[in-house]
């Protein structure tokens, strides 16, 4: 059985509103899955159906092995509490208690509060320095590190997420998709509802939703510009672990399983091939640089921000990497205030934003 089965879900409001038409599909444990739409289409009643907050008309949902629609509504309050954990657009803190407080109050209607548990779930999320702050004392990032953290104070099976992100500057963004990243990778089952197409191709799964139809269900394939990313870095560490401009081609194992794609970068005139040796050229070197430079800021970011281990680092980063525009890249190096170097000690390429040496 698969953790989440919706088979011919129907919402109606009144007689002739269908909010949801006959959706079907499945999410296994562990998975990340992207709603996507216009706004109207079903996706945020869709979220609610699955967290136990809205009621089904017609249909059938399966969450961890339990029915919905046969549960009283203290039976769904008490499930809610114990498997689900709630991440909105709107941060829904209580504006006079602080930030350890909310997250104890989801504690409270769990089991009990524990204030060290609250705590350590602030640290984690890289607010150990606001756990007295009162919601108007914090930014709209550090409200949402805190929803984050209520969300998985109670150790919850599913998190749902509605536009996490919609009320977030860029580096904040960046920051939230991070932690999400992370839990993905503990093995949290995430649905999160986006208009963001490029917060969607972080998911494995997009589901399609179309005037409260399911329209598509997609695969994300990987993405040829991603690859030639990916293989940029690959030149660069290459040219960092001989010292030279030009290396040898056995130097690089992604050279032969990729080899297609390195003659498409050759004419794109992204390198230059030369017999066994291969080189960047100007404009290789320039997207090459932009590449490190938002890899590496992303490793710094989730070290410093997070405490993240060394060894978990580049995953990450390869994770949030490519949704970072040059704009997003200078506000994350002023907010880490110009890095020299990595959390491995690789010197990050310098930008524009970056004061003179």
């Amino acid at each position: 059985m698969s953790f989440i089965e919706v088979d011919t879900l129907t919402k109606k409001y009144g007689d002739s509103i269908h909010a949801l038409d006959r959706v079907s599909f499945t999410v296994e444990k562990g998975e990340w899955i992207a709603v996507m739409g216009p706004s109207g289409s079903g996706k945020s009643t869709l979220l609610n159906i699955l967290g136990c907050l809205d009621s089904v008309t017609e249909g059938r949902v399966v969450v961890d092995g339990q029915e919905l629609s046969g549960l009283s509504a203290r039976d769904l309050a008490r499930f809610r509490a114990e498997k689900i954990g709630f991440v909105f657009q709107q941060f829904h803190l209580v504006p006079y208690l602080t930030a350890v407080e909310n997250v104890m109050l989801a504690q409270y209607f769990h089991s009990l509060a524990d204030e060290a548990e609250a705590a350590e779930a602030l640290r984690r999320v890289g607010l150990g320095d606001r756990l007295g702050h009162l919601p108007s004392q914090l930014s709209g990032g550090e409200q949402q590190r805190v929803c984050v953290a209520r969300a998985l104070i109670n150790q919850p099976n599913l998190i749902l997420a509605d536009e996490p992100t919609g009320n977030l500057d860029e580096v904040n963004e960046a920051i939230v998709m991070g932690l999400m990243s992370e839990l993905h990778r503990e093995g949290h089952t995430i649905v999160i509802v986006t208009h963001d197409p490029e917060i969607g191709r972080m998911a494995e799964r997009r589901i399609e939703l179309h005037h409260g139809r399911l329209s598509e269900v997609s695969v994300f394939p990987t993405y040829e510009e991603e690859l030639i990313d990916n293989l940029l870095k690959a030149v660069w560490h290459a040219q960092e672990h001989v010292g030279k401009e030009v290396v040898p081609i056995e130097s690089l194992p992604e050279f032969l399983p990729n080899r297609a794609t390195f003659l498409l970068m050759a004419q794109e005139e992204l390198v230059d091939l030369e017999g066994e040796t291969l080189a960047f050229t100007s404009r290789g070197e320039a997207r090459g640089r932009e590449v490190l430079r938002r890899h590496r800021l992303s490793e710094r970011l989730f070290y410093d921000t997070f405490g993240l281990d060394k060894d978990l680092l580049d995953e990450h980063a390869c994770k949030i990497e490519h949704t970072l525009s040059p704009e997003v890249t200078e506000k994350i190096c002023i907010f880490l205030k110009h890095p020299l170097t990595c959390p491995h000690g690789s010197p990050i390429p310098r930008g524009a934003c970056c004061p003179a040496r």
